[in-house]
């Protein structure tokens, strides 16, 4: 066994010295480091000058039983685990046994099989919850997360699931509503991952019509179309050995799908105007507003697309849905703009506190910025008011809108806004905190295009 590593160290207790030696013989053979102690007492002063990944013992024993020695471990070192031998008749024992944090119990005579397969097992769970508290200290400093909040058992679940795939290749959908944080997170699985220090290109989908958004993202060759008066590098080409992020995946043209799809399968663009094939390294980041699947369902996304796209998915969810996160996120705006305002400012009063608590946020984390953003500049004391933030609808409380829907709410919100600012959709947006092209799609959507 020189050279190999054991697969963990167990201490074996009990006080009838054949069962300690046929134990440790049958688990040394299995490749487990082995060390044994004759009762409770002797187990308990090894316990306290050494760590050990298992404890197999007896529970009946002198002095300090099974029992007692099951609550010192777990006192001591709580993910070490504890199997319990019991004789026949004690059954109920080691029953009350597991519930005070013991893997398993085991009868006596014992089964060989039985016996290692829940040492394995036991050892695998502590692996695992090994691994799970290494990659929550892995995520406090995580590189590209410095900028998200993460209060919300929601978030640091995008978070956690961040950690795990940034360091890959795979490529990630990432799903939530307008300004819910999209390309922040893209960015977060950029800055983790080995091309952190290649550049990370974002290009939001919907911003461009066709023909543009092709030569932005496979470039042009001289003469390839009128203007062309010089080639142009595209941007999967200026992203090599980077990472390139399409956001609004949805409104990218069938046409150009097919084009995304081969650079994909094969690694490879061609400019507009070329017959030559350029190579490209480049991890694909997408994100859309939208369903995935729904997009797929009405022919918007391609299928052969979607199953090369959808390797790993993060779901963001709204900011209405993780209020946990709302006075962290709001305090951590406060700071940036009460240094660009220049002012004082110490913090939010208790009204416009529950203002910002009780707001709907349709445009989620980039309204409530928005928000702060005004509510530092109008600010005239050390404290935001909920006058300051301007919220344009009043406070939701329990039972407001008689039955209305969260959908009907927003539509109602967006219209209002849009009246409020006379039918002008940037500024509307701007308030909204949404792009004009997502206000675009929803006056759409509503059938009320201005």
């Amino acid at each position: 066994m020189i050279g190999i590593e054991p697969k963990g160290h167990i201490l074996v207790v009990d006080d009838e010295p054949s069962m300690r030696t046929a134990l440790s013989i049958l688990l040394r053979r299995e490749g487990y480091q082995i060390s044994q102690a004759g009762d409770g007492k002797k187990a308990l002063e090894m316990l306290a000058l050494e760590q050990y990944d298992m404890v197999l013992t007896d529970l009946k024993m002198e002095v300090v039983d099974g029992m007692e020695l099951l609550r010192q471990v777990k006192t001591v070192n709580p993910h070490t685990e504890v199997l319990i031998f019991t004789a026949y008749g004690t059954i109920a024992s080691a029953v009350e046994a597991m519930k005070l944090g013991a893997y398993n119990y085991i009868g006596k005579p014992f089964d060989e099989e039985e016996l290692l397969l829940k040492v394995a097992r036991a050892l695998e769970r502590k692996a695992l919850m090994r691994e799970v508290q290494e990659l929550k200290a892995e995520l406090k400093g995580h590189r590209g997360m410095e900028e998200i909040i993460a209060k919300s058992k929601g978030m640091r679940e995008v978070l956690a699931k961040v950690a795990q795939v940034a360091p890959s290749e795979a490529t990630v959908m990432i799903e939530g509503e307008s300004g819910t944080g999209k390309e922040l997170v893209a960015w977060a699985i950029h800055q983790g991952s080995p091309r952190r220090d290649r550049p990370f290109i974002p290009i939001n989908c919907s911003t461009f019509p066709e023909t543009l958004l092709e030569s932005e993202l496979f470039g042009y060759e001289r003469g390839a179309f009128t203007g062309a008066e010089r080639g142009h590098k595209g941007l999967f080409e200026a992203a090599h050995q980077g990472s390139l992020f399409l956001d609004e995946i949805g409104d990218m043209p069938l046409s150009l799908q097919g084009k995304l799809l081969r650079v994909l399968q094969e690694g490879e663009v061609r400019r507009l105007g070329s017959t030559t094939h350029i190579q490209v390294d480049v991890r694909i980041l997408v994100a859309t507003n939208k369903r995935i699947e729904t997009l797929v369902a009405q022919g918007i996304l391609r299928d052969d697309l979607f199953y090369r796209l959808n390797v790993v998915r993060i779901h963001i969810p709204p900011l209405r849905e993780r209020p946990d996160d709302i006075i962290p996120l709001s305090h951590h705006f406060l700071e940036v703009y009460r240094k660009k305002a220049q002012k004082e400012i110490k913090g939010f009063t208790p009204e416009a506190v529950k203002a910002l608590l009780n707001h709907l946020w349709p445009g989620n984390v980039r309204e409530l910025e928005n928000s702060v953003e005004r509510g530092a500049i109008l600010a005239r004391s050390p404290y935001i008011t909920s006058q300051d933030l301007s919220l344009e609808l009043p406070p939701f409380e329990v039972g407001y809108g008689g039955g209305i829907t969260l959908k009907e709410l927003q539509r109602r919100y967006i219209l209002s806004v849009l009246e409020r600012h006379g039918g002008n959709q940037a500024k509307a947006a701007r308030v909204l905190g949404i792009g004009r092209n997502t206000l675009w799609r929803r006056l759409k959507e509503y059938g009320l295009l201005l």
